[in-house]
């Protein structure tokens, strides 16, 4: 099957399923990922091979985090560091805890118990702030909060990454700690900050200055994806590279013009990253173990 034919596919799933979605009152994800359990391999078998086109949509993601970033400036992080630490640390490992007993308790190894803990804890930046984003609620004081905790859970795969290992062989896991591993997690953190700090502003006023605008678009993306790609070599969460490029362009005079850039491939690459996710569900997989998955 042809790019084209498959993107008829996708367009044709999504302006049916989503509408019906939003006209029940279940919004567009719900409707997103229906449209992918139809569409994909354990549904009617159109798409075949999800994974081809799930790390491309995650680009939309990415696109989410940095509009998001532009939104904040460091200032303002400062002030919600008592809930992104704070709230964010507590959920995590009360989180990780409580599930990591249920899996003790219906019979799996401790290590093993506290990996499923550890993962599970973790939620979807996508799902979550494109809900949030969709009725408007990312500014009230429960929209805020629940961006702190998912800031955090980014953050948390350095110590994560760090501490899996040491669990040992018997949950699965590589045994021994790596310190470089995580030594370059931290400088490639670092090396984002303070690189993107000296150089994006000057990048992007040479790029205004030319007065084309399809240059400066190009250059949006080149910042929001290389930002994105450096994190993922490093290890680590693309969504939290371009979370940080956003963030640091927030106080900047082109803030305006890269979100209105960004923003239509965000909104459509965002609705296939869900189309893919809802492909790769196994839906055979659910009705075969339930129990277990629950």
């Amino acid at each position: 099957m042809t790019i084209l034919q498959e993107s008829i596919i996708y367009l044709l799933a999504a302006i049916i399923s989503v509408p019906i979605s939003k006209r029940l009152g279940f919004g567009s994800v719900l409707g997103y990922l229906c449209a992918g359990i139809l569409i994909g391999p354990f549904g009617f078998g159109f798409i075949h091979e999800p994974e081809h086109i799930l790390h491309f949509a995650e680009l939309g993601v990415v696109f989410l985090l940095f509009i998001i970033g532009l939104e904040l400036k460091p200032a303002r992080l400062w002030i919600m560091r008592k809930m992104v630490f704070g709230l964010g640390t507590a959920q995590v490992l009360v989180s990780a805890a409580v599930i990591a007993v249920l899996a003790w308790l219906y019979g799996l190894e401790a290590q093993t118990s506290v990996v499923v803990g550890l993962i599970l804890a973790l939620s979807s930046t996508a799902f979550v702030l494109q809900m949030l984003a969709e009725k408007k609620q990312l500014n009230t004081q429960f929209g805020r909060a629940a961006f702190s905790i998912l800031l955090l859970q980014d953050l948390a795969v350095i110590p994560l990454i760090a501490l899996l290992p040491l669990l040992g062989a018997r949950a699965g896991l590589d045994s021994g700690f790596d310190p470089v591993e995580v030594g370059m997690m931290i400088g490639t953190l670092v090396l984002l900050i303070v690189g993107g700090r000296l150089a994006l502003k000057p990048v992007l006023s040479t790029v205004a200055a030319a007065g084309i605008p399809e240059l400066f678009t190009a250059t949006a993306l080149l910042v929001v994806i290389g930002s994105a790609l450096l994190m993922e070599f490093a290890g680590m969460s693309m969504v939290l590279g371009a979370f940080i490029a956003g963030m640091l362009l927030a106080d900047s005079e082109y803030r305006h013009q890269l979100e209105a850039d960004i923003a239509p491939f965000k909104g459509l690459l965002l609705g296939l990253f869900f189309i893919a996710v809802g492909m790769s569900v196994n839906i055979s997989l659910l009705l075969d173990i339930p129990g277990r998955i629950m």
